[in-house]
């Protein structure tokens, strides 16, 4: 896994105040997702909704 993680994946330093990481770790397993998962999905979410909008603009 790590050669495949290493030629394949980019790490994104992520700082977050305690409390925050506190939510987001509440939401993400309410959701049954890891943290990261969760924080995954919800850009790719934000990327969907601004690519659509970006689009229509046009």
């Amino acid at each position: 896994m790590y050669n495949y993680a290493k030629k394949n994946l980019k790490r994104i330093p992520l700082d977050v105040q305690k409390e925050k990481y506190e939510e987001i770790k509440a939401a993400a397993e309410t959701s049954g997702e890891s943290v990261n998962d969760y924080i995954k999905k919800a850009i790719d979410e934000r990327m969907e909704r601004t690519s659509i909008k970006t689009s229509a603009e046009e």
